[in-house]
């Protein structure tokens, strides 16, 4: 499934990685997780790793068409088989998480702009 940029509703999601950890989790996130969600929320638009202000951090970004498809699609990950293998070989490496649901603004400066 390829990334939509223009779908109007953004989980901005953050976890907070426990020192010196990183490598370990990215690694669990990659073979466990990676492969469910993308069967389950498709692309996302990104995945980054912070390296200035907050440390050890790692955000990820899916774009949604509403909070039903949001909602829909986080249902079939959570509910997944295979995913609570992930929650447990991960729940360890997280210290914290912060969830944000951010919707898309227009405006009129912004038309024609494609990201």
């Amino acid at each position: 499934m390829r990334h939509d940029t223009t779908l109007p509703l953004v989980d901005h999601r953050i976890y907070t990685i426990a020192l010196r950890k990183m490598s370990e989790f990215l690694d669990v996130f990659d073979r466990l997780a990676m492969p469910i969600l993308l069967e389950t929320l498709g692309n996302p638009i990104g995945i980054y790793t912070s390296h200035i202000g907050p440390l050890n951090q790692v955000v990820h970004l899916w774009a949604y068409k509403d909070l039903t498809d949001y909602q829909e699609r986080c249902h079939r990950r959570d509910t997944h088989p295979d995913f609570p293998a992930y929650l447990q070989a991960s729940g360890h490496l997280i210290v914290a998480q912060e969830n944000r649901l951010l919707t898309l603004t227009s405006l009129p400066s912004m038309q024609g702009y494609k990201p």
